[in-house]
């Protein structure tokens, strides 16, 4: 058989060099397809808190109700105009004048029109303020109508308030007014300005942040360019394929998973492509055919990568047992990410890496010498040291861990209002908070009560005294016209709707905790009463995060140490690794009280930062164990378990703590974001992988494992075999 040069192809070759050559071409058409459609993506999210509630929920029962009193499926969505300064009956008639106008406003250069997403049966209607310094108008928004797009595919919303408050301008100056577009159409328009830069700025800084990261790791021109490479092929699949499941209403996107999406993937597929170039090189200092040493190191990866991956994917795809709808989209929406990442990496980067060669890894190629090189340097000290004094190792880090753990009993994640939600303060925050200086925090906005007819005086006599309750009024069948009769009240069905007005801003957390009472009042005067409305949507979306969180985390908690026992035929390992990541989970969250509470100053957090955080931090913290113990565990079948641990802290040290640094980098730019959220969940993930990367997996698991010794595999054989 005629023989190349050495590192080229040789005849036996021949077969998997044309493997990999189709694997290459089907990436690209598989790319082909799903990359356009991942840049749709945005125009399918769906960011409404009313529309996240399970059907059994009270508000979500009121809202079914209070449709039917329009004469059609829709709820009235109200978009606030503050008007402040000078005004007077004059002002106010200027401006109710030109309100009557608004309705024929077009949207984004399309040929659609406010007029086209007004509630029915509503009124564009303004009123003076009782200190007589600001006027009020209310847009009355159709909540359905605007979830949908505009005819070029964007979101509705923004463009509505981007038309309003250009369109107000030059009234309010005319007559010496400051304007601010607010309420909750307001508020939710610059939330979705806000994810609308997840399409550009976020996706470029992640892949930059990656891209620089990969360059001071391989120190090669050209390297990184091909797991960078792979990480997009991997997003744009996963995007489209998202996208598809979205648009066919088979899963639910919003902002947020839309964000951690691109993270994830990024993160993860990188952390997998570390993994198995670094295994790669290593084998191709022992195997002559670049061939031979890839089939060596992929299958010392595919199974931790693999489990490593599997371990997120159910972790993330168990939020379907979520009650609040985009939590349990958030679950399939980043389990497609990691499935796309997985695959992506054990079949796309082999492809490429086989297709190029050895030089690709120019100026640090490679060479077979047999130069078993990564036994050497700085992990080796580390895991030496380790060998001399576990138990100090372990006592000591244990000890740092737990006193950080002490201070996540402070973490304030009890909910916070729309306007907290903001780390910035766009025009709708500014607006809301001024609002509360002239109105009711409720203007506009009320808590709605369905009532029996009958039960009318009843109900109102009963919550009046509700905490909170500024005015309790009935829907009337029309707009009361001064000079004439009053209408009626609205009846359907023989049912009535009390508008309760309440003296907080109806997004934030104490309007929601004004609820149940009212709730109580309400019950007790009509057993058959429904408590609706903007504070009840957020209280009992808070509810349902409490119940996520006492439920969910369990079962993430068994699958986890189902998966490593299965991984590394061992219970007791799985337990020991498990208690570790769980130990750094709550460690973690006492940094990040220290941080919200006293640096950056948040209000708060979201109660569902606690689930979220836990399924970021345990689900892939866990990966940096996997990988390790994998290969602690194919050194101890040879050399036995305290020298197979102190090997495998050698060689994985540096490929795991690059994977780190890559997914730390990753979720650390969703704090480039204007949302309190994404922040608090950027900076938990980043601080809390760096957490498990330096202290839990490169020190406090190697420790322990020294110290227990062959037993950590129980029940397995190798208990009797290691040494």
């Amino acid at each position: 058989m005629a023989v190349k040069s050495k590192g080229s192809t040789t005849v036996k070759n021949r077969k998997p060099f044309a493997i990999a050559m189709l694997v290459v071409i089907a990436w690209f058409v598989i790319t082909g397809i799903f990359g356009p459609l991942f840049g749709k993506l945005s125009s399918v999210q769906e960011n409404n808190n009313s529309s996240f509630l399970p059907k059994g929920a009270e508000a979500t029962q009121a809202s079914e109700v209070i449709q039917t009193f329009s004469g059609k499926d829709s709820f009235n969505f109200p978009t606030l105009i503050l008007f402040e300064g000078n005004a007077s009956a004059q002002t106010l008639a200027a401006v109710n004048e030109h309100l009557t106008k608004v309705g024929a406003l077009t949207l984004d250069g399309t040929s659609a029109k406010i007029s086209d997403y007004l509630s029915p049966n509503q009124m564009i209607t303004a009123f003076l303020s009782q200190d007589g310094k600001a006027i009020l108008a209310n847009i009355p928004l159709d909540g359905n109508s605007i979830a949908k797009t505009l005819p070029n595919d964007k979101p509705v919303l923004p463009a509505v308030i981007k038309a309003l408050r250009a369109d107000i301008e030059p009234v309010a100056k005319a007559n010496g007014l400051t304007h601010y577009v607010t309420g909750p159409g307001g508020l939710l328009g610059d939330l979705f300005g806000a994810f609308g830069t997840l399409d550009s700025s976020l996706l470029l800084t992640t892949l930059a942040v990656v891209a620089i990261i990969l360059i001071i790791v391989y120190r090669s021109p050209l390297l990184w360019i091909i797991p960078l490479l792979s990480s997009l092929f991997a997003l744009s699949t996963a995007g489209g394929i998202v996208y598809l499941l979205a648009k066919n209403n088979i899963i639910d996107v919003d902002g947020q998973s839309q964000g951690i999406l691109s993270v994830l993937v990024l993160g993860a597929a990188t952390d997998y492509a570390l993994l198995l170039i670094a295994r790669y090189r290593e084998e191709l200092h022992h195997h002559e055919s670049r061939f031979d040493a890839m089939r060596a190191a992929y299958k010392g990866v595919w199974e931790p990568i693999l489990a490593s991956g599997s371990t997120v994917s159910i972790s993330l795809l168990i939020l379907l047992f979520s009650q609040l709808t985009n939590t349990a989209g958030l679950g399939p929406v980043g389990a497609i990410g990691i499935v796309c990442s997985m695959i992506t990496i054990l079949t796309l980067l082999p492809a490429l890496l086989l297709l190029f060669g050895r030089w690709i890894f120019w100026p640090r190629r490679p060479e077979f010498d047999g130069d078993d090189h990564v036994m050497s340097g700085t992990w080796s000290k580390v895991g030496s040291g380790i060998g001399r004094h576990p138990r100090r190792a372990w006592v000591i880090s244990s000890l740092f861990l737990l006193a950080l753990a002490f201070a996540s009993t402070t973490l304030k994640a009890d909910g916070i209002g729309t306007v907290d939600t903001f780390t910035g303060n766009p025009e709708s925050v500014v607006g809301q908070k001024l609002l509360l200086k002239h109105f009711p925090g409720g203007e506009g906005d009320p808590t709605q009560i369905v009532v029996s007819a009958d039960k009318i005086g009843a109900v109102t006599a009963a919550v009046k005294s509700a905490p909170g309750v500024s005015d309790v009024i009935p829907m009337l069948d029309g707009m009361p016209i001064p000079g004439q009769p009053m209408p009626k009240i609205k009846i359907v069905e023989g049912k009535a709707i009390l508008n309760l007005t309440l003296d907080k801003a109806p997004d934030s957390v104490e309007a929601g905790n004004d609820i149940p009472k009212i709730r109580e009042l309400a019950h007790a005067a009509d057993a058959k009463s429904l408590v609706g409305g903007t504070s009840a949507v957020y209280f009992d979306v808070r509810t349902a995060n409490d119940r996520d969180n006492k439920t969910i985390i369990p079962i993430i908690l068994f699958v986890i140490t189902l998966i490593l026992g299965l991984l590394l035929r061992s219970i007791f390992s799985a337990i020991v690794l498990l208690g570790t990541v769980v130990l750094s989970y709550f460690a973690t969250l006492g940094v990040c009280a220290l941080v919200f509470n006293h640096i950056f100053g948040f209000a708060g957090g979201d109660n569902s930062f606690p689930l979220f955080a836990f399924i970021f931090l345990v689900a892939l913290g866990i990966d940096y164990n996997i990988f390790l113990m994998t290969r602690v565990r194919e050194e101890s079948q040879r050399i036995g378990t305290r020298a197979g641990v102190i090997k495998g802290v050698t060689v994985t040290g540096a490929v795991i703590t690059s994977a780190g640094i890559v997914l730390a980098s990753t979720f650390a730019v969703l704090g480039l974001l204007p949302l309190v959220p994404l922040a608090e969940i950027g900076f938990a993930v980043a601080f809390g992988v760096l957490l498990d990367t330096f202290i839990v997996r490169s020190i406090l698991v190697p420790a322990l494992v020294h110290e227990i010794g062959p037993k950590i595999w129980w029940p397995s054989k190798l208990q009797r075999e290691g040494k």
